[in-house]
């Protein structure tokens, strides 16, 4: 299974970034393998609208299978939902990417239905 985590630096040890479409990076952490692959967002970060739609897209491409993150709007969980890929909020609350998958592992961070803030948050 290959898990996205909005994060805030480039390795395990970073923090949750509770905001998905804007969040500096986004981890990748395959459950089958010590594989992360790091997506750096800050051109999307950057974006005047549509960031979470392009970070998206980008998890899409890459075949992505989970998102943990804090917030996701409306326009992004859309696209989410159409490539496929579930949604599992609140990551932030465990605090690195690390625990935040562990958390997702056991049960603890269950899929959601829908966004869980406005758009253009």
């Amino acid at each position: 299974m290959r898990i996205a985590v909005t994060s805030k630096g480039t390795d395990i040890h970073a923090a949750v970034d509770p905001r998905f479409g804007r969040a500096a990076y986004i981890l990748i952490v395959d459950s089958e393998s010590p594989d992360v692959e790091v997506i750096d967002n800050r051109k999307n970060a950057d974006a005047f609208k549509g960031a979470g739609i392009q970070a998206a897209a980008g998890l899409s491409d890459r075949r992505v299978d989970v998102l943990l993150t804090g917030y996701c709007g409306p326009n992004a969980f859309k696209t989410l939902q159409a490539a496929g890929i579930q949604v599992a909020n609140d990551a932030n609350t465990f605090g690195t990417v690390e625990e935040a998958v562990e958390a997702f592992t056991r049960g603890r961070l269950p899929f959601i239905s829908e966004a869980n803030v406005d758009g253009h948050w």
